[in-house]
């Protein structure tokens, strides 16, 4: 079976929680392989690149604040259908519909002021991980 790789961010809140080692640790209890980690701040530009399908929506504002809070944990990992995979262990977006169990659903939380935010993104398609790679990692191939 073929190999992906996902780009998976652990988002500001899930690095301010603490909760950086249970995301690596659900990830190697899989077998799955991280090939790159780095602790890195999200720019105007890289979530410009990142969310460009949602630069125009009215939430997009919500999107940079929140991203920008804080240290964000970036990897690249791999595996036979990691990103599928990965999605299920992340759970539902919104941390409130998400089932025990999965990331989300553990760990996230709604806040008081509204933002969503929910520990962890993860490519949703081999083509947006290739791409989504070459944002958060540039010297990566």
């Amino acid at each position: 079976m073929a190999q992906e790789r996902i780009l998976i961010l652990v988002k500001p809140d899930g690095v301010s929680l603490g909760h950086i080692g249970e995301v690596i640790t659900r990830l190697e209890r899989k077998g799955y392989q991280i090939d790159a980690l780095k602790v890195t701040k999200a720019t105007d530009k890289i979530l410009q690149e990142h969310y460009a399908k949602l630069i125009d929506k009215p939430f997009f504002g919500e999107i940079e604040t929140y991203m920008k809070e804080g240290p964000i944990v970036a990897m690249i990992a791999s595996g036979p259908r990691i990103i599928e995979v990965f999605h299920r262990m992340a759970g539902a977006t919104n941390p409130s519909d998400a089932a025990f169990g999965t990331i989300r659903g553990d760990l996230g939380r709604e806040w008081e002021d509204g933002l969503m935010r929910n520990i962890v993104h993860s490519s949703d398609s081999v083509e947006s991980a290739e791409r989504e790679i070459k944002i958060w990692f540039p010297d990566q191939d």
